[in-house]
């Protein structure tokens, strides 16, 4: 919701992270929070699976290459985060599509309802379930390159520790500021998504097309 409304000139503005909840609430009950879940639930299994087993496979082909180590873990990183975007994509666009509509949960479609109109009014390719598909693109890229890259570099940086409670607290750690670095570099792209995937300010009018103008329009408009 905060991703969609474009600034204080906004009507529809959440002042605060609460006020968007409460308002949520107020508005549209307690299920409102839930809109959209079924999409990522289905796509966790196969998200994860092609995110880890591709960064390994590009993992073994960059070996070839003669890369240093930190490079081979970042570009391998980017690799399984654009492959594993095209798997997610279609599901991202429902779920936005389900998260932005603000009447209450009973009165929405269904996941499955909402893809059939989807492909039925925009197909199958980039203006219907692959709407946005650039954007998603850049944020698991993004996203997996600097996790990735940064989580093993730092690891193999850092030193051991005997103690498992220690070590324990050691990854966790590194994948803490591995992963608050990577949402933080990766936004702008999530920004664009959701402007993309969500609906467009003056309905019939397509305002937010491309990932890179979307960007350029924000940051026009809104800093």
């Amino acid at each position: 919701r905060f991703q969609i409304q474009r600034g204080k000139t906004d009507p529809t503005s959440y002042k605060s992270l609460g006020d968007c909840f409460r308002t949520i609430f107020q508005r549209e009950g307690l299920l409102g929070f839930y809109k959209g879940i079924l999409p990522p639930i289905l796509a966790e299994t196969p998200k994860r699976a092609v995110k880890f087993f591709t960064f390994e496979q590009y993992k073994k082909l960059l070996g070839y290459a003669s890369l240093p180590p930190g490079l081979a873990f970042a570009v391998a990183g980017l690799g399984s985060g654009l492959t594993e975007a095209v798997v997610v994509n279609p599901f991202e666009v429902v779920k936005v599509t389900l998260q932005t509509n603000k009447n209450a949960f009973t009165e929405q479609p269904s996941s499955f309802v909402q893809a059939q109109q989807i492909i039925k009014t925009g197909g199958l390719g980039f203006q219907g379930l692959n709407k946005g598909l650039t954007a998603t693109l850049g944020r698991h890229g993004v996203f997996n390159m600097v996790y990735f890259g940064f989580y093993f570099n730092v690891k193999n940086i850092l030193p051991i520790n005997k103690d498992p409670n220690l070590e324990f607290l050691r990854k966790f750690g590194i994948g803490l500021v591995s992963g608050t670095i990577a949402s933080i570099i990766n936004i702008p792209f999530d920004v664009a998504k959701s402007r993309i995937q969500g609906p467009q300010p003056v309905p019939g009018e397509i305002k937010y097309r491309t990932c890179f103008k979307t960007m350029a329009t924000v940051y026009k408009e809104e800093g």
